[in-house]
């Protein structure tokens, strides 16, 4: 009899294994580069760019419309999405040489990986190898991060040198040379634009996008004929609608917003592919999709004139800026079964929560020392958490040249004057008896339009001591108000 019921208790927690098991989601992380909040049609009803494949995903899920990037620019917020930390808590600028993730910090690939998971990247890492020679193997990337796999480039396809990267290993190196090259009618930092230097013999700039197509499309086949039980996260980072923007001719005058407009045309259809990767391996019902931009998009007043489109949506400023337009993100997560379809939040989140949410989805426990600036916004996506009571605590955010900007409910102060970034004027010098800085009421003025900051210091002076205290401390303070979370990662950070 003890035999027996020492069988049926084994039997039952071996079921009860399979059952936690089967709960757990595959996840797909998509990130695009440098598209504006008001590039896709669910955000923008007037975008001259179609973007049905994003469109479908909002659709099908939940769209966030206070959703940021914790950085302005591409390898800031890249840094925050994978590891839940602010990046301003590390010099994200040594990634020319150098990892910026540290050795065992961890990471959303680490953290789901030890639940189980397999995980893939693919595309633009722009976080550093330690570098000595492309014919040498480059610790400190990916497959050092997290990930099981990876494929992709070191950085931007405007910045050699140029060349694949398979693993930690270059797949050939840059041992030629590409001139460099720009659009006439565009700014120097538009249209077809690229450096000169150093490019792999197997690599083409106009190719790049669908080769990370092809292989995010292959992870996801490999995976589904694979005889395991082994969950799949991959993390798609996409170098477009970035310069250069190179449509293929198939999708060229497919937009009314020029080469960009056809360029992101480009990129929804290999979004496209993905989900249908996805669809043809019987995978949608059990997969939580993330889909967001890195930081905002390199289109100025003269393009909105010249083409009649907002890539802003509204917002103020561009790519780089302490202004909205600068991290304010299209974000939308699409979970069958998890997450109502059509469902919009303005929960105030950042990429910097994905470390904790995946956490909670997965049933991890975070390590005390991961994840400083990172909230589990779970219960959002269930449809638990009320409008009303924030998910979570106060935004800081850099812009390109380090101004920070802190984000307390409706309140929003930058403490400098400018845009902090690529939109003139980026610095202003204070004059006497002036504004030292920038605050902004969102609530009433999401085009920042009205500068308030000399009008109500009483806020000005908490939000100052608010941003010192999170920049200073090693973590973000725990929420002010309780969470229904849910999952095992901690609540108190």
């Amino acid at each position: 009899m003890k035999r027996i019921l020492a069988g049926l208790l084994a039997l039952h927690v071996l079921l009860c294994k399979s059952a936690i098991a089967g709960e757990k989601p595959n996840i797909v992380v998509i990130l695009v580069d440098d598209m504006g909040y008001g590039d896709p049609g669910c955000y923008n009803k007037s975008s001259k760019i179609p973007t049905p494949q994003i469109d479908s995903l909002a659709r099908d899920g939940m769209r966030f419309t206070d959703a940021h990037a914790p950085g302005a620019l591409c390898h800031p917020s890249r840094y925050g999405l994978l590891t839940g930390q602010h990046p301003f808590r590390t010099d994200v600028s040594v990634w020319r040489k150098q990892p910026v993730i540290k050795k065992g910090q961890a990471t959303i690939a680490s953290v789901v990986r030890s639940q189980g998971y397999r995980t893939a990247m693919v595309g633009k890492w722009h976080l550093g190898f330690q570098e000595d020679g492309y014919d040498k193997p480059l610790p400190g990337g990916p497959v050092d991060c997290g990930f099981d796999t990876f494929f992709g480039i070191r950085a931007s396809t405007d910045i050699p040198p140029y060349f694949y990267i398979r693993d930690d290993r270059a797949v050939l190196p840059p041992t030629k040379q590409i001139e460099a090259n720009r659009s006439e009618g565009w700014s120097p930092i538009q249209g077809a634009f690229w450096r000169a230097g150093g490019i792999a013999p197997d690599l083409q700039l106009k190719d790049v996008l669908p080769r990370f197509t092809d292989e995010a499309v292959s992870v996801i086949q490999t995976h589904a004929k694979a005889d395991t039980d082994k969950p799949l996260m991959l993390y798609l980072a996409y170098p477009a609608p970035h310069t250069p923007w190179l449509p293929s001719p198939e999708f060229q005058g497919r937009s009314r917003a020029g080469m960009y407009g056809d360029f992101l045309t480009m990129v929804d259809a290999m979004i496209g592919r993905v989900l249908k990767a996805l669809e043809d391996a019987e995978m949608v019902d059990d997969t939580l999709v993330v889909f967001s931009s890195d930081n905002g998009p390199v289109w100025y007043d003269r393009d909105v004139e010249r083409f009649g489109h907002d890539s802003s949506g509204g917002l103020r400023g561009m790519k780089g800026d302490a202004w909205e337009c600068g991290h304010r993100m299209p974000f939308v997560v699409r979970w069958p079964g998890k997450v109502r379809p059509g469902s919009v939040s303005g929960q105030t989140i950042c990429f910097t929560d994905l470390l904790a949410t995946f956490a909670a989805v997965v049933g991890a426990e975070l390590p005390e020392d991961a994840g400083g600036d990172s909230f589990d916004v779970l219960p959002v996506l269930l449809g638990k958490q009320p409008e009303d009571v924030p998910i979570r605590g106060p935004l800081v955010i850099p812009s390109a040249s380090g101004a920070m900007t802190i984000r307390s409910g409706p309140w929003k102060l930058i403490a400098a004057l400018g845009s902090g970034g690529f939109s003139q004027p980026r610095r202003i010098k204070p004059t006497p008896g002036g504004p030292q800085g920038q605050l902004y009421n969102l609530a009433d003025d999401l085009g920042e339009t009205n500068n308030l900051y000399q009008k109500a210091p009483e806020v000005v002076k908490r939000l100052r001591v608010e941003l010192a205290r999170i920049r200073d401390a090693q973590r973000s303070p725990p929420r002010t108000q309780p969470s229904s979370a849910i999952g095992r990662v901690r609540q108190q950070r």
